[in-house]
This record gives structure tokens, C-alpha cells and sequence, in this order.
């Protein structure tokens, strides 16, 4: 693995929803260079313990930035190439690495080349960039990427679509980003990653490749493409349908794929994203929600943190038109006029358990093992996998009553003060010892 992701700590932005950008483009935007309210927040996340910036689409869109219609020019709803620079050395300035969310496997219709395509039919030149055109009627369509009819799927078997991916990757890490999201891995082939990253890794051999993963075999999938890394989508379910159901069964279950996993590659962890309903609206009893902060700081992994959940901002992904937008906020220029912070142990917690992940990096690929096991508690032990005699342990407990410990050790970080070996009701704790 490229050595700097072992001590990166992500904060996944979406930018047009952070910037209140336009739902759709337009010819003329109500506030040019918003990218720079970014700016205003690097020192939040430096505060907060981060030290990387997880970008969503940032490249010109008709609508949500995933039917891309420009890859090599900054969406004007959110400025231009000098405002992504600006940010870009902003970042550099604080030591946060920038990673940028790639759609590779499908376009916008007025993408160009598709937008040939679908104007002349499988004949037209440019065919080749398109998986599958068909003619009904007269009626040109495509092969639309889970339906989508704005989202039409690349070929990729195409050698000109494979260097044309190259040509952007290189593009955008010559202009000083760290690595790359590939958005919806899981519908490409793998081969198609195999054929275009050894050219990209020959110029930038400290580029970090992470692909989104929804279902599949992870391991094998990283291996036949050559990715480094994939969203651990298993993983971010088990952790809130577990606290949400006060079922740990189901989260023991995942912990034991989860360190057969990290045999073959150190995945991206995450308790919310752009996609998905938020982790406190997903858990119901708020004394709960800080255990997930724990786990996303205590588990290995490369943790990702979704803008907004250190503050216990709640949202519902809704399965309609727009049903995203609530998940995908405006927030302020700077931090200090965001005053919605309803949950400061929210806020607090992610302080102190990332701080306690600074303070033993060894946890980004630890050997983990499960011990106590019940629908309310749960007890985690992390071993370092190159230094045996480093171990810590956390201990969550959901319950009504106090859960005795059967260990112990100095408290390194706990939500509640212990009494001796016991963490109080709907508590968690991480010893040393």
C-alpha cells in the first residue's frame, strides 16, 4: 500500500451540494468561485484530526455531477480551474492530501463523444464510447448505468475510452492531487482498471487508486484491477443495522470478513457518504451513535468521514427524484457560522477516538478478534500485526444495566466515566492493557 494512506483520515465532501450550487447548470451561475468556501473549513478538519480531503464530482455536470459532460474543466456552478488550483495548494499548505472522485464508468448524454453517439445510432464514429447503442423505431438509446437514462455506460473495452481515462487521471495529478475514487467499480471490469493504471502508476507511483464497491468479492476484484483499495460497504452495514438493533451478531459476523479482508488489502471505512441515509438518522437510540464514531476510529481500515456527521447532522436518503439532496447539504463559508451543532458529543467524540487512531496508527491494519459477544455487548481487541505486544481493546455496551469488564487496562478514551472494570449503560470504552 502506498505508505502516506496509512496515516490518512478522509473528510468526503460533495461540493455542489456544500456550495448550494445549482440543482442543474445554467448560463449563468448566482455565485462564481464557491469552491473557495471549501477553504474556510480545512482548518475545521485539520481541528477535527483529518488530514485529507475526499472531493465528490467536481467536473463539469448537467445536473448532480455524475452524468459528466467535461472531465477536463471545473463545473462552473463551482468556479474554475484557478479556484480548484487555489484549493488544491490550500491543501497542500496544511499537509491534506486531495482525492478525487473519478466517473469512469458512465457519462452524461451531452458528454461529447456520447452525445454523438446518440444522435447518429451504431454507426456513427463514435460509437465505440458507448457499451451498447440500440435502434427501435427510430429511437436511439443506449445502455443507461442502473437505468438512468442521463447515465449512459462507457465502453470499456474500447482502447480509445481506456486512454482517454488514463489522459484524465494523469491530467488531474499533474495538477497536484494524491489519488483517485473510482465511482461504481463494482460495473466495470476489472480488466478495464488492470489496462489503465500502470501508465498512470509509472508517472505517479504515490497515487492511491480506491474503488467503490457495493457487493462482489472485494479482495478478488482489487487484485485482477490493480486497485488498492475498495469502499468497505459490508462494514458500514453491519455497524449501524448492529447499534440500530442491538444485535452485535450480526457485527461479530462482519468483523470476522472484515480481518480476512485486510489479508489481501486495507479497505476505506465509512459510517455515512453522499449516497446513503446518514448513520444518526440510521440509529434511532441517540445514545448509540457515538459507539459507531468509535468503531470507524477503533476498526482498521482507512477511516472516511462523511461532512456534517461530526456535527450529528440527520438525514434520509429518499429513493425519488431528489431524494439525495437532504443527505447532501449547504453549509456556510467558514465554520464559525455554522451554528446548527445540536450534538457536541458528537463532535467531541470523533476528536478524541481520532486522536487516540494518531496516537496508534498500527490500528490501520490491525489483527482484530471479538470476545463477549451478545445482542448488547461486544468486545473488540485490535493487535498490531507487525508489533504483537501493541493491543487495545474496545468495549461497547447497548445495554440498560452496566456491563462488567473481563479485562483490563488503563482508559484511553470512554464515553462515559467508568467505575473500575464496569462501562456504564449505552456506554463505550478503549483500554490499554
Amino acid at each position: 500500500m502506498v505508505s502516506w494512506v496509512n496515516h490518512v483520515i478522509w473528510w468526503h465532501v460533495y461540493p455542489l451540494g456544500f456550495v448550494g450550487a445549482e440543482g442543474e447548470r445554467v448560463d449563468r451561475v448566482a455565485e462564481p468561485h464557491r469552491l473557495r468556501r471549501l477553504e474556510g473549513w480545512l482548518d475545521h478538519l485539520i481541528s477535527l484530526g483529518c488530514n485529507g480531503l475526499l472531493l465528490g464530482p467536481v467536473f463539469s455536470s448537467s445536473t448532480h455531477g455524475y452524468d459528466t459532460t467535461d472531465y477536463f474543466s471545473i463545473d462552473p456552478r463551482l468556479g474554475d480551474g484557478d479556484d480548484f488550483d487555489r484549493l488544491v495548494a490550500a491543501c497542500h499548505r496544511r499537509g491534506i492530501r486531495v482525492l478525487l472522485d473519478g466517473v469512469f464508468n458512465h457519462a452524461g448524454q451531452e458528454f461529447p463523444p456520447v452525445a454523438q453517439a446518440l444522435a447518429e445510432g451504431p454507426d456513427s464514429p463514435a460509437a465505440e464510447w458507448v457499451s451498447q447503442l440500440y435502434t427501435h423505431e427510430g429511437v436511439i438509446s443506449a445502455d443507461y448505468f442502473e437505468g438512468h437514462d442521463t447515465l449512459v455506460t462507457l465502453n470499456h473495452w474500447s482502447p480509445r475510452v481506456q486512454q482517454f481515462v488514463r489522459d484524465v487521471m494523469l491530467h488531474w495529478l499533474r495538477r497536484g492531487i494524491d489519488g483517485w475514487r473510482l465511482d461504481a467499480a463494482y460495473a466495470v471490469p476489472s480488466s478495464f482498471w488492470a489496462s489503465v493504471l500502470p501508465e498512470v502508476r509509472a508517472e505517479f507511483e504515490q497515487a492511491w487508486f480506491v474503488g467503490e464497491m457495493i457487493h462482489g468479492d472485494y479482495a478478488r476484484y482489487a487484485a485482477d484491477s490493480g486497485l488498492d483499495s475498495i469502499t468497505q460497504y459490508e462494514l458500514w452495514s453491519a455497524i449501524w443495522t448492529s447499534l440500530n438493533n442491538v444485535n452485535f451478531h450480526e457485527l461479530d459476523w462482519t468483523l470476522r470478513r472484515h480481518r480476512e479482508l485486510l489479508e489481501h488489502l486495507v479497505p476505506l471505512t465509512f459510517v455515512s457518504n453522499h449516497d446513503v441515509t446518514r448513520v444518526a438518522s440510521q440509529i434511532s437510540d441517540s445514545r448509540h451513535r457515538t459507539h459507531a464514531v468509535a468503531l470507524l476510529a477503533f476498526l482498521p481500515g482507512i477511516p472516511s468521514i462523511y461532512y456534517g456527521d461530526e456535527f450529528g447532522l440527520r438525514a434520509v436518503k429518499e429513493p425519488r427524484p431528489g431524494g439525495d439532496d437532504a443527505v447532501r447539504p449547504e453549509l456556510p463559508g467558514e465554520r464559525w457560522l455554522f451554528t446548527e451543532t445540536h450534538h457536541p458529543d458528537v463532535e467531541v467524540s470523533y476528536q478524541r477516538m481520532i486522536g487516540l487512531r494518531r496516537r496508534h496508527p498500527w490500528l490501520v491494519d490491525a489483527i482484530i478478534s471479538t470476545a463477549e459477544v451478545a445482542d448488547a455487548h461486544l468486545i473488540v481487541h485490535a493487535e498490531a500485526r507487525r508489533q504483537p505486544v501493541r493491543r487495545l481493546t474496545l468495549v461497547l455496551n447497548l445495554a440498560d444495566e452496566p456491563f462488567t469488564v473481563p479485562v483490563s487496562g488503563e482508559v484511553l478514551a470512554a464515553s462515559s466515566p467508568l467505575t473500575e472494570t464496569t462501562v456504564p449503560a449505552h456506554a463505550w470504552a478503549v483500554l490499554i492493557g
